[in-house]
C-alpha cells in the first residue's frame, strides 16, 4: 500500500460520508436529496441500496457502529434514522422542530442520542422516547446568535461541543435525565443541566466556524475557521492557540492522538498539526506523499481525462494532489483515538480517500506523530 487508497465512488461531490462498524459499506451523498449505500466488492464499491425520504439536499450522515444505524439530516429541515430490516432500510421521522435547513448531524458515543445543527439557530438534541415509539427532541438555544454548522460530541455522551458561524465555539450540556445517568465534573465544569453553555470561545479572529472537534481524552477541543485558522483551547486554560498560515480555509478537523491533529479543506490535501508541551500550534507536514512522482507516470490519456473531468486545462498550474477538489470531510477509520491509524476523506471530486498514517509516517520526511 502507497500509504493511501483512492475510490471513485461517484462522478459527482461527495459531500458527507460515514462507514458501518466494519468498513464493508459506505454511505454518502451525492450533493442531492438522496443517501447512497456503497458495498465493497474486491477493491471497488458497488451501489447497493438508494435512500430517497429527504425532498432536499441531504447535508449531513452519520453510521452508529454499534446499532448499525444511519441518522441523516438536510435541507428540508428534517432528519431520518434508518433502520435494516431484511435487507431493506427503514426510515423513522425524527421530531427534531426546526424552521431553517438542518445542516449537520452526529451520533453520541453511546449512540442513545444524536444531535442535529440547524440553521435556525439552535441545536437539537434527539433521544428515543419509548412510550412512543418516535425519536423527539430538545433545543439548545442561546447564546448562539447564527447558523450552527458542526459538531462533536465528548467521550462522556453529555458535553457537545458546536461551531457556528457567528465565529464562535461553544460547549453544551447535553444531558437528558430521562435517559442517563448524572454526569461526573470534567474540566469544563462541574454543573450541566440540559442546555447549560459550559463555554463560549472565540480566537479573536472573524470566521465562520466549519469543524471542531474533541480530543481523545475530552480535555482539548479544537476547531477551524473560514478566516484560514487553527485553534485549540485546553479545558481551565486562558488562552486559545491560533495559527494561521499561508492556505485556504479548512473545512474539518480530527483528532488522531491527544496532541496530534489533522485539518482539510479548500487546499484540497489533509495536514498535520501538533499542539506543543507549551500549548502552542505547530504545522508538521500535507499527507500528500511522492504525489508527484505518481503523477508523471499517468498516462497522456489519464491526464486529459482528469482535466476534462475536473474543468482544468492543459496549461493548469494547479499543484498535484489526491483530492483533485475540495475536501469536505475526515472522518475515523481504524485505529483507538488516541492513536489513530487510519483515517478517510470525501471531496467534491467524487472521491473518497483512506489514509494510512502509520505507513506515510515511515514514507515522509520530518513526520513525526505526537
Amino acid at each position: 500500500m502507497s500509504g493511501k487508497d483512492v475510490f471513485e465512488v461517484m462522478q459527482c461531490p461527495v459531500t458527507c460520508h460515514a462507514f458501518n462498524k466494519d468498513r464493508t459499506r459506505l454511505a454518502v451523498s451525492p450533493n442531492d436529496h438522496t443517501v447512497i449505500i456503497l458495498k465493497k466488492s474486491g477493491s471497488k464499491w458497488e451501489k447497493e441500496a438508494v435512500l430517497e425520504e429527504h425532498q432536499q439536499t441531504v447535508t449531513s450522515v452519520d453510521w452508529a457502529p454499534e446499532s448499525n444505524r444511519i441518522v441523516s439530516c438536510g435541507v428540508d429541515r428534517n432528519a431520518y434514522v434508518w433502520t435494516e430490516q431484511e435487507g431493506q432500510w427503514k426510515p423513522t421521522l425524527v421530531i427534531v422542530r426546526l424552521n431553517r435547513a438542518a445542516t449537520y448531524v452526529k451520533w453520541s458515543p453511546n449512540e442513545d442520542k444524536f444531535a442535529v445543527a440547524s440553521g435556525a439557530r439552535l441545536i437539537s438534541v434527539c433521544y428515543f422516547e419509548k412510550e412512543n415509539d418516535w425519536w423527539v427532541s430538545k433545543h439548545i438555544k442561546k447564546p448562539i446568535r447564527s447558523t450552527v454548522l458542526s459538531l462533536d460530541w465528548h467521550p462522556n455522551n453529555v458535553l457537545l461541543a458546536a461551531g457556528s458561524s457567528d465565529f464562535k465555539t461553544r460547549i453544551f450540556s447535553a444531558y437528558i435525565k430521562e435517559i442517563e445517568a448524572k454526569p461526573s465534573e470534567t474540566v469544563w465544569g462541574k454543573k450541566m443541566p440540559f442546555g447549560h453553555c459550559m463555554i463560549e470561545i472565540s480566537n479573536g479572529g472573524g470566521g465562520w466556524v466549519h469543524s471542531v472537534a474533541f480530543s481523545p481524552s475530552g480535555n482539548k477541543i479544537a476547531w477551524v475557521g473560514h478566516d484560514s485558522s487553527i485553534s485549540v483551547q485546553s479545558g481551565g486554560a486562558k488562552d486559545v492557540a491560533t495559527l494561521k498560515g499561508e492556505f485556504l480555509p479548512f473545512l474539518s478537523c480530527i483528532w488522531i492522538t491527544e496532541n496530534t491533529l489533522v485539518a482539510a479543506g479548500h487546499d484540497f490535501l489533509p495536514m498535520i498539526y501538533v499542539n506543543n508541551g507549551d500549548g502552542s500550534l505547530s504545522f508538521v507536514a500535507k499527507l500528500d506523499a511522492a504525489i508527484q512522482k505518481e503523477a508523471e507516470t499517468m498516462s497522456a490519456m489519464a491526464k486529459f481525462r482528469s482535466m476534462d473531468k475536473h474543468a482544468l486545462g492543459a496549461s493548469s498550474s494547479k499543484s498535484v494532489t489526491t483530492h483533485l477538489n475540495t475536501i469536505k470531510q475526515l472522518s475515523y477509520y481504524n485505529g483507538e483515538r488516541a492513536n489513530v491509524e487510519k483515517i478517510s476523506s470525501c471531496g467534491m471530486d467524487g472521491r473518497v480517500v483512506i489514509w494510512d498514517l502509520k505507513t506515510l509516517e515511515k514514507k515522509m520526511e520530518n513526520l513525526k506523530i505526537a
